[in-house]
């Protein structure tokens, strides 16, 4: 009986063998499934056989033949092998393999997988056509690995799988636009050029990752689905060096000196590798591709060092800032700009940005008073770690502004530039995202010191022109007094709206909130002396010298202040106003 199955073997195996002029450019998985079918049968009984023949009659001739036989099966399945992977490198895509749920073993024989995937064949309808092809190819490369593998030929089969696959995963991460960087060439590159890269790595890591590293995986588990060794030989041998160098990249960009600017590609970059660590260490659970989870993880640690160092330096920047030129007029400075836009920007990656802060565990020790937030707190009762590191670093540029307003020569202008700044930075605050992270209470707190501010501003600013008016409850004063009033009102009211014309305040709210109070307070105390002591001067000669100011004209030049329209020049400018009115200043 046993070498009648030899005999049939023969037949349908000799057919097929490699050196028939016909079937050697003909495949047995596309010319005849059914065929095939009978060809794994007869290699499988063929090898039953073989083993009949050893225990029972070594020396039987036959013994032989269905050596040789073996030989020919093993070198057209082989061959079958190759072609199928060859041939189907489109439809073994890794878009088409990574839809495939991941399988591990299969029970099923390998002429019930034949049979069940010929019924593919028929219900066309029900599947695309490269869904069907591509079902197919995997369905035989399955057959033939666990035939050849359960012969002893698995050692050809894995070499094959190897050289082949690894080619399709270079070839597509070649297609993607990664190219083999070295750090020496990302230290050359200039800012644009290493934006364009991360912007590209970003976009290719999540394709390779969710596609084309996952799609090996299911492809790999289920070719060699009944042995979870060569499993992982084959999935590390294409996968781990491409991955590897895929996922160093990041670690390449760290090792080049960034500007603060950078932080911000720094951080999407972080967030990338952050958001597909569960999928790397998934897909590269293996022993032997560790080296791939350990370098995506060195990859997001540096990049969270490197981040890191990016915000202290520019605390430090804030700290070190030297320039002692007094900003003109009060006005914004140049650093309270560049300071705020960077930190709001901050605020647009408060997500990832906490994990970055968090894992510096020197961070987590807040440097801010417990009194210092009310508000928001996370859901421990605490304040967000993002939260207290952004509101730092405001607090760092609130300090240099306070030895900034130092600079002034006058007291008043001084609190006019921190009035301006400070409610920039209020301003700032409530119009991005740092109001979620700093809090209602936050933007309360600080506008109440910008009126603070202002108040002191005014009360210092305008001392000399209110304390030139008699006090309400002086006695009744001479006509001389009168004059000496007017005077007096005259040049100090002068001199504060020379100074205030070329003072400037940046906000028109606030500007306008200024002239508002200032006029509340000064035109109704003018008016009252005004009219009491006006008729005592009705006979004085150059009247208009005297009484240089109608309480209405004092509303129309206080709506010329704080629009930094006069310099150094203001002196002429005004006097030339003052001249228009029929005025010599004092």
């Amino acid at each position: 009986m046993m070498e009648e199955t030899i005999e049939n073997a023969e037949s349908i195996i000799s057919k097929w063998d490699l050196n028939s002029l016909f079937y050697k450019a003909t495949s047995l998985f596309q010319h005849n499934r059914k065929e095939a079918q009978e060809f794994l049968k007869s290699v499988k009984d063929l090898q039953r056989a073989m083993h009949f023949l050893i225990s029972e009659n070594s020396t039987s001739k036959k013994l032989i033949l269905a050596q040789n036989l073996m030989q020919i099966a093993m070198k057209r399945l082989e061959n079958e092998f190759y072609q199928i992977l060859s041939k189907n490198r489109d439809h073994l895509d890794p878009e088409s393999v990574s839809g495939r749920s991941l399988g591990g073993s299969s029970d099923s024989d390998d002429e019930d997988d034949i049979q069940s995937k010929d019924k593919l064949e028929i219900a066309g309808d029900a599947v695309t056509e490269v869904d069907r092809v591509s079902e197919l190819a995997m369905t035989d490369l399955k057959s033939i690995a666990e035939c050849m593998i359960s012969l002893g030929y698995g050692k050809e089969c894995v070499k094959i799988y190897k050289i082949i696959r690894k080619s399709i995963v270079e070839e597509g991460l070649y297609h993607l636009g990664i190219e083999k960087f070295r750090s020496s060439q990302i230290h050359k590159m200039n800012r644009e050029d290493l934006e364009q890269i991360i912007k590209k790595w970003i976009t290719v890591t999540k394709i390779a990752v969710k596609m084309l590293f996952f799609g090996e995986i299911v492809l790999c588990n289920h070719v060699f689905s009944k042995s979870e060794k060569i499993r992982e030989s084959c999935f590390s041998g294409v996968t781990k060096e491409a991955a590897f160098r895929l996922f160093r990249v990041p670690e390449l960009i760290t090792k080049s000196r960034h500007s603060h600017e950078e932080v911000f590609q720094l951080m999407e970059l972080y967030e990338a590798v952050f958001e597909l660590k569960p999928e790397i260490e998934f897909i590269f659970d293996f022993k032997s591709t560790k080296a791939v989870k350990l370098q995506a993880l060195s990859s997001l640690v540096k990049l969270g060092d490197s981040i890191r160092t990016i915000l202290s330096e520019f605390e430090s920047t804030i700290q070190k800032d030297s320039s002692r030129t007094p900003v003109l007029g009060g006005g914004i400075h140049l650093l309270t700009q560049s300071a705020m836009t960077f930190i709001s920007s901050l605020a647009d990656y408060s997500g990832i940005l906490s994990s970055i802060i968090l894992d510096n565990p020197q961070a987590r020790t807040s440097r801010l008073p417990e009194s210092y937030f009310e508000s928001p707190t996370s859901g421990n009762g605490s304040t967000p770690a993002v939260s207290v590191h952004l509101a730092w670093l405001i607090l760092v540029l609130l300090c240099k502004l306070d030895n900034k307003a130092e600079l002034y020569n006058d007291v008043s202008l001084s609190y006019l530039f921190l009035a301006n700044n400070l409610h920039f930075i209020v301003e700032k605050v409530r119009t991005t995202n740092l109001k979620y992270l700093l809090g209602h209470d936050w933007v309360l707190k600080h506008t109440k010191k910008v009126k603070q501010y202002a108040s002191n501003f005014e009360s210092i600013a305008w001392t000399k022109v209110f304390s030139s008016l008699p006090e309400k409850n002086t006695s009744a004063i001479t006509p001389e007094m009168a004059k000496e009033c007017f005077m007096r009102f005259n040049v100090t009211f002068e001199e504060a709206y020379r100074k205030q014309t070329s003072w400037f305040v940046h906000d028109g709210k606030l500007r306008d909130q200024l002239k508002v109070s200032i006029a509340k307070k000064l035109v109704p105390e003018y008016q009252e002396f005004y009219d009491m002591y006006l008729a005592m001067l009705t006979g004085e000669k150059n009247l208009e010298l005297l009484v240089r100011f109608s309480p209405d004209d004092l509303g129309n030049y206080l709506s010329d202040l704080f629009h930094g329209t006069s310099t150094s020049g203001s002196s002429t400018s005004s006097s030339s106003l003052f001249q228009s009115q029929g005025c010599i200043p004092h």
